[in-house]
């Protein structure tokens, strides 16, 4: 345990407002127990002592930890497969390469993805992973597999697994066991949602059995809407209904819901997300790769609650929040606007993992000991008034050299704590070998 971070900028996030502080955290069984201020030009100028039993962070900046509202941590074992078969869209994709790839997936596998995609997130200052899992030929207790690892390395996490009617009745059904047996956990680290694949691959019956649970236990669902525009095309050709209008047919939207990419929507659509309160997570890095195109953000209302994910293509939502910025401001939205944007998310982000977590730090006296160290020291004066153009011009482009979990580091100085690296990416290029020759068989 530390008991104190000395020579910090510390961030808490108040309820408008980040204002800055520059002195010590003092830390006790796990909390935050008192915000010390100090003089910043005290410390510039070399006027302030060393002080023992307290890691000095040297002017650095901490931050709230950051969260993966959209990781799909089964794609970690994809670099560098075999594709056989078109990519020239976004269907051929799914098919030629990612339903291949969960269709190959077992246990061990999704172990081992779970690892390296936790190493990963540790190491850009991750601590909550909303994950969205698929390996259905291996269903049932892969989410405790995740779960499994996520707790032993200390990380909270949302699961879910994704319910898709393309594989058929029986493998469905498994699925739809695995998001409905979680239902009487009381896991303080671990909660979940209930997983869907997209409209155009799940039933209308599928969506009715979905829409009688989660409103029993009151639960949200995490899905992805109309990342191509695929999905409005077949959702109408085969259902007669829209991807968004079936979702609100069987009230399958709530405060708890996560609808991840939702590009391809008109104004009136997201308006009636907002009305029903669900999150959208945007994944630009994906969208991009993906060629699936960029939301109209001015469509977008400025309250909608937008997260950031990484659809695993990496685990660093930092990077996909200076993303969400740049690609605002190319698309045209004025700087004002963008920035109203991002702080929106900041907020918004804390809110909703609220609804799961209650004890979300915020950094502020008497919350968990969870925040992350950026390497940055502020080059400029650093206030409240702009603490926004310091994070987004700098914070974000900066490495995490610390991670704190509960008051323990998770890495410190950049370097992982407890964990023995080397040995988890052997174990992960052996099941990475293995599912490079799983995958060849399926064509």
């Amino acid at each position: 345990m530390i008991n104190k971070i000395s020579n910090a900028w510390i961030c808490s996030a108040k309820k408008n407002s980040v204002d800055p502080v520059f002195g010590d955290l003092i830390l006790s069984n796990g909390k935050i127990k008192e915000i010390k201020k100090k003089n910043w030009n005290d410390y510039i100028n070399d006027k302030t002592k060393g002080e023992k039993n307290s890691y000095d962070a040297k002017g650095k900046v901490i931050t709230i930890p950051n969260v993966n509202f959209h990781e799909h941590i089964y794609s970690r074992l994809s670099k560098g497969l075999p594709i056989n078969g078109a990519t020239n869209n976004f269907i051929n994709i799914l098919k030629n390469l990612w339903w291949k790839l969960d269709y190959s997936l077992d246990h061990e596998m999704t172990r081992a993805s779970a690892e390296m995609a936790v190493l990963e997130s540790i190491k850009n200052g991750v601590t909550y992973i909303f994950d969205h899992h698929a390996s259905p030929r291996n269903t049932i207790g892969s989410l405790d597999v995740i779960g499994d690892v996520f707790r032993k390395r200390n990380l909270n996490g949302v699961l879910a697994f994704e319910t898709s009617d393309r594989n058929g009745e029986l493998l469905k059904t498994e699925s739809i066991i695995e998001n409905s047996s979680r239902i009487d956990q009381d896991d303080p680290d671990i909660k979940y949602l209930f997983g869907l694949h997209a409209s155009f691959t799940l039933n209308n019956d599928t969506l009715r059995t979905v829409s009688d649970f989660i409103n029993d236990y009151d639960l949200g669902i995490h899905i992805h809407l109309c990342e191509d525009p695929a999905d409005r095309k077949i959702s109408t050709d085969k259902f007669g209904n829209l991807p968004l209008t079936r979702l609100i047919k069987y009230n399958l939207l709530n405060d708890k819901s996560i609808v991840s990419h939702a590009i391809h929507l008109t104004k009136s659509e997201y308006k009636k997300i907002y009305e029903h309160g669900s999150a959208i997570a945007f994944n630009p890095d994906s969208n991009l790769n993906n060629s699936v195109g960029i939301p109209d953000f001015e469509n977008i209302p400025k309250d909608q609650t937008m997260l950031c994910g990484t659809d695993g293509m990496h685990a660093n939502p930092a990077k996909t929040l200076k993303t969400f910025f740049l690609l605002m401001r190319h698309s045209g939205l004025s700087s004002e606007d963008a920035f109203e944007r991002v702080i929106n998310t900041y907020y918004n982000q804390i809110k909703f993992v609220k609804k799961f977590f209650s004890d979300f730090s915020t950094l502020n006296k008497y919350d968990k000991a969870d925040f992350i160290i950026w390497d940055y020291v502020p080059p400029t004066p650093f206030n409240k008034n702009n603490f926004w153009g310091h994070y987004i011009f700098g914070i974000l482009e900066s490495q995490v050299s610390s991670t704190i979990k509960g008051g323990k580091f998770l890495m410190k100085d950049k370097k992982l704590v407890g964990i023995n690296e080397s040995v988890i990416q052997k174990e992960v290029y052996k099941q990475g070998e293995r599912l490079f020759k799983e995958f060849k068989k399926l064509r």
